[in-house]
C-alpha cells in the first residue's frame, strides 16, 4: 500500500474511533424511513429482529425494491430471498461472496474459461454472474463487489427473465443501495482485526429542508487473506446520493458510487491432474494437490488486480394518485477489472529434481473496461376491475453496454532460474513456492476485442386478487438482443441479434392473511453469447457443422410449488419450496462431426428458509438447500452424462443466530455445511479417474456485540472459528481456491 493511501485509511479510522468516543447516539440501530420520513432506532445487541420499524413501533416486512414485484412476498409465488443490513453488519460481510454464504444453494465459480476474476455465482446449478443488478439495472463488466453501500440484497432463485431480461436461467441477484432519507442520523464503525485487517465506513444523512436529504457513505479497508501467504487487499469507496421532493407527489434522487479496489489476485492451488495424471499424490480423491493451503504460487513482484467503479444514477418519480405511479431510472456507468495472475494450473507438467518436483507459473491477464447506459420506466399501481382487485406493471428496458477485452503478453527477463530439463524463468518448487522470488520483465497489453449489446424489453406483470383466499400472478416479457463487435485484427463483427418471449405464472392460495400455498412456471431465455461466459464472443454461432448458424437461445423453465408463512405477529417468516428447473437447447455433439441444440440439464430440490425472531431475544437467518442436478444430455461420446452439475451441492445448511443474553450483550455466530462440489466437466463424477471436486466442509463463525453506552457498541466477530481448512471453489480443470483461515474482528460502531 502507499504511504498517502495507508494516511488516508489511518485518518478515516481515528476518525471513526474518536467520533465513537464523542458524540451521544444510540449504537447501530434498526433504522426505517416510513413515508414521513421519521426514524426509530435501537441498540444493536436488543434484539430488534431483521424486519424494519415504522415511527408507531409496527414492523414493516421487508420486500423488494422493484416495481415488478406487484405482490408482497407472501403472495409471491416464488422463491426470494432478501438479506437485510443486520446481516451485512452481524456477519462483518465485505463482500458479495461473505453476504451470499447466508442464502443456501448459492456458490461461487472460479475465473476461467472467458470468466474474468470476478464475482460468478452459482444458482440451482447455473452460472449467473451476468445476472448482478443494482437498483434492478443490470450490472455488467467484471467486478468483485463491495456492500458498504447496500440496504439490502435480493435473490430471485429460478427462471426470472420476466423480471431480469435474458440471463442464465438459475436466478438473479439485485443489490438495493442506501438512498437519502428525510431525517439527520450518522453512523461509522472503526474495526481492526488479525492479519492486518482495518475497515472504516461513515454513513451518514442530512436533512436539507422539508423535502430534499442528502446521504453519504465512505468506506477504507486493507489486510491481508488470512491462512494465504502475501495475498493481500485495499479498498476506498464512496456513494453519494441527492434526493430533492422526497415525501411529495414528484421527486428525483441522484447516486454517485465510486470503488478503487488493489489487491494481489490468488489462483490457489494446482490440481494433480494438471501437472501430471500419474502423481498419486491427492487430498482424498477430489484431485486437488496435497499441498498446504496456504501455499501461494503468484509473485509479488509481478501480479496485480485492480478494479475500478463510477457509476451515476438518476431516478425521477411520479405520484399521479394514490393507485397510480410512474417512474423512470436512467444509469451510466463504467467498470475496469485490471490484473496479471499466476495460474499453478497453466505451467505445464511438473518435473522431479533430485528430490524436489518443480513446476513452472503459467499466467492468465486482462484488461477489460466496460461501459452501460441503460433506462428503465415503470409504470405501477393498483385499480378494480369488477371484483377482482389488480396490482399491476408495465415497463420498457433500453440498454446498451461496451466491452472491451485484451490480454497483456507477460515476458520475464530474469527471475528463478528453471532448473534442467525446464528451460528460462519463473519456475517454483511444488510444495515450497515463494511469493517473493524476484522477478524483471515487461507487461505489455496486446489486440483489444470490442463487443458492443443493445437490448431492448418491454414487459407487464399482474397480481390479481380473487377475493379473500386466491392470488394468480401473471408476467409476460419480450426482448430484442443483438450484439456486434470488432476483432482484435480490427474486423467488424456483423450484428447478430435474438427476440425471444418469456412468462410466468403463479397461483396463491392464502388460508389466513399470513399464510399462503402456491404453485408456479416461469421461464428464461439464455442468448449463446451470454451462455458461453466470454464478453468477446459477439457471433453467437456453433461449432463444426453449426459454425455459420446463429445458435438459438438456450430456455429454462422452472415448476414451483411451495408454501410461506409469518408467525409470532410476523416477526418470524417461514419458507418451503420444491421446485425443478431445466435447462434445454445447448449445443452438443451427437454423432461424430454433426452438432444439434439438443443438450439438457436438469436440478430438482428442496429448499428451506427462516428469517426473523423466534423470540424477542433470539434472531435467526437462513435455509436448507437440498439439489439433484444433473447433465441429462450431453454430447454422445461425453463421460460427463448423469454427472451432477459443476458448483451445484447436494446439501447446503446456513444459520446465523443471535441471542440477547443480558440488556447490554448479544451473542451468537453462524454455522455454514455444503457438501461437495463437482468441478466440472473433466472426468467423470465420484471421484473417477479426472474427476475433480472440492470437498465438504463445515464453518463456524462467531459473533457477539456489546453496548458500551447507549451511544456506542462493540461488536467482535471470529470467522472461520475453527480453522476450518477447505476449497471455497474450482473450476475443476486449473486450479482449487483454499478458503480464507480464522480471523478476529473487533468494530466499534456507533451513531450519531
Amino acid at each position: 500500500m502507499s504511504e498517502s493511501r495507508a494516511a488516508a485509511l489511518r485518518s478515516l479510522l481515528f476518525a471513526s474511533s474518536a467520533a465513537g468516543m464523542l458524540v451521544a447516539a444510540p449504537a447501530l440501530a434498526v433504522e426505517v424511513a416510513p413515508e414521513d420520513g421519521a426514524v426509530v432506532t435501537a441498540p444493536q445487541s436488543q434484539a430488534e429482529g431483521l424486519d424494519s420499524i415504522d415511527v408507531t413501533g409496527r414492523r414493516i416486512r421487508r420486500e423488494p425494491t422493484g416495481p415488478e414485484f406487484v405482490a408482497p412476498l407472501i403472495d409471491t409465488p416464488r422463491s426470494v430471498t432478501i438479506i437485510p443490513e443486520q446481516i451485512i453488519i452481524q456477519t462483518a460481510a465485505t463482500s458479495l461472496e461473505d453476504l451470499l454464504r447466508n442464502s443456501p444453494g448459492i456458490t461461487f465459480g472460479a475465473g476461467e474459461g472467458g470468466q474474468p476474476l470476478a464475482d460468478r455465482p452459482f444458482i440451482r446449478g447455473q452460472s449467473s454472474g451476468n445476472n448482478i443488478f443494482v437498483d434492478g439495472v443490470r450490472d455488467t463488466g467484471g467486478q468483485q463487489r463491495e456492500v458498504f453501500d447496500l440496504e439490502q440484497v435480493e435473490v430471485i432463485k429460478g427462471a426470472d427473465s420476466v423480471y431480469s431480461g435474458r440471463g442464465s436461467g438459475g436466478g438473479s441477484i439485485n443489490l438495493s443501495s442506501k438512498q437519502p432519507r428525510l431525517t439527520d442520523a450518522v453512523s461509522a464503525s472503526a474495526g481492526v482485526g488479525t492479519d492486518s485487517y482495518y475497515r472504516a465506513t461513515v454513513d451518514g444523512n442530512w436533512r436539507l429542508n422539508d423535502t430534499s436529504a442528502f446521504r453519504l457513505n465512505l468506506m477504507a479497508t486493507e489486510g491481508d487473506v488470512p491462512g494465504r501467504d502475501a495475498v493481500d487487499f485495499e479498498k476506498y469507496g464512496l456513494a453519494m446520493a441527492l434526493g430533492f421532493g422526497l415525501g411529495t407527489d414528484t421527486s428525483a434522487t441522484i447516486n454517485y458510487y465510486h470503488l478503487t479496489a488493489d489487491s494481489m489476485p490468488d489462483y490457489g492451488i494446482p490440481l494433480d491432474r494438471k501437472l501430471d495424471n500419474s502423481w498419486g499424490v491427492t487430498t482424498s480423491d477430489s484431485r486437488i494437490l496435497n499441498v498446504p493451503y496456504d501455499s501461494f504460487y503468484g509473485l509479488t513482484a509481478r501480479d496485480y488486480m485492480r478494479n475500478e467503479v463510477d457509476s451515476v444514477t438518476v431516478k425521477l418519480e411520479h405520484k399521479f394518485s394514490d393507485t397510480l405511479t410512474l417512474r423512470n431510472l436512467t444509469r451510466y456507468s463504467e467498470t475496469l477489472n485490471d490484473y496479471v495472475v499466476t495460474n499453478p494450473g497453466d505451467g505445464g507438467t511438473a518435473v522431479l529434481v533430485g528430490d524436489t518436483w518443480w513446476m513452472k507459473r503459467g499466467t492468465k491477464s486482462r484488461w477489460n473496461p466496460a461501459e452501460t447506459f441503460a433506462n428503465v420506466t415503470d409504470l405501477f399501481g393498483t385499480f378494480q376491475t369488477g371484483a377482482l382487485k389488480h396490482s399491476f406493471d408495465l415497463g420498457v428496458e433500453y440498454s446498451r453496454e461496451r466491452n472491451r477485452n485484451a490480454g497483456y503478453t507477460v515476458t520475464t527477463t530474469s527471475g528463478s532460474a528453471c532448473p534442467a530439463p525446464l528451460t528460462g524463468f519463473d519456475c517454483t518448487p511444488v510444495y515450497d513456492p515463494n511469493p517473493s522470488d524476484p522477478w524483471t520483465g515487461s507487461i505489455v497489453r496486446g489486440a483489444v476485442t470490442s463487443n458492443t449489446t443493445k437490448s431492448t424489453g418491454v414487459y407487464a406483470n399482474d397480481s390479481i386478487s380473487l377475493g379473500d383466499k386466491w392470488v394468480l400472478n401473471l408476467g409476460l416479457r419480450w426482448d430484442d438482443y443483438a450484439v456486434h463487435g470488432v476483432a482484435s485484427t480490427g474486423v467488424p463483427v456483423a450484428e447478430t441479434s435474438w427476440d425471444f418471449v418469456n412468462y410466468q405464472a403463479g397461483l396463491v392460495y392464502k388460508p389466513t392473511a399470513n399464510t399462503s400455498v402456491y404453485v408456479s412456471y416461469a421461464t428464461s431465455s439464455t442468448p449463446p453469447t451470454v451462455s458461453a461466459g466470454d464478453q468477446n464472443n459477439s457471433g453467437g454461432t456453433g461449432s463444426g457443422n453449426l459454425a455459420t448458424e446463429v445458435l438459438d437461445p438456450e430456455d429454462t423453465e422452472n415448476f414451483e410449488v411451495g408454501a410461506k408463512a409469518e408467525l409470532f405477529a410476523r416477526r418470524l417468516t417461514l419458507s418451503g419450496a420444491l421446485f425443478q428447473t431445466t435447462r434445454k437447447n445447448a449445443a452438443i455433439l451427437v454423432e461424430d462431426g454433426v452438432y444439434e441444440q439438443a443438450g439438457e440439464t436438469e436440478v430438482k430440490g428442496l429448499e428451506l428458509g427462516f428469517s426473523g425472531s423466534v423470540t424477542p431475544d433470539w434472531t435467526v437467518f437462513g435455509g436448507y438447500t437440498y439439489m439433484d442436478s444433473e447433465l441429462v444430455r450431453g454430447a454422445y461420446n461425453n463421460v460427463n452424462v448423469g454427472d451432477p452439475l459443476a458448483n451445484t451441492p447436494k446439501n447446503s445448511f446456513s444459520l446465523f443466530t443471535t441471542y440477547q443474553v443480558m440488556t447490554k450483550l448479544s451473542l451468537g455466530g453462524g454455522v455454514y455445511y455444503v457438501d461437495d462440489r463437482f468441478g466440472g466437466n473433466q472426468g467423470g463424477a465420484g471421484g473417477g479417474t479426472g474427476a475433480v471436486y472440492a470437498p465438504s466442509y463445515t464453518r463456524l463463525d462467531l459473533f457477539a456485540s456489546y453496548d458500551v453506552t447507549d451511544r456506542a457498541s462493540l461488536q467482535l466477530n471470529v470467522k472461520n472459528a475453527t480453522d476450518e481448512d477447505y476449497i471455497m471453489r474450482t473450476n475443476g480443470v486449473h486450479h482449487a481456491d483454499p478458503a480464507p483461515a480464522s480471523q478476529a474482528i473487533l468494530t466499534l460502531n456507533v451513531r450519531f
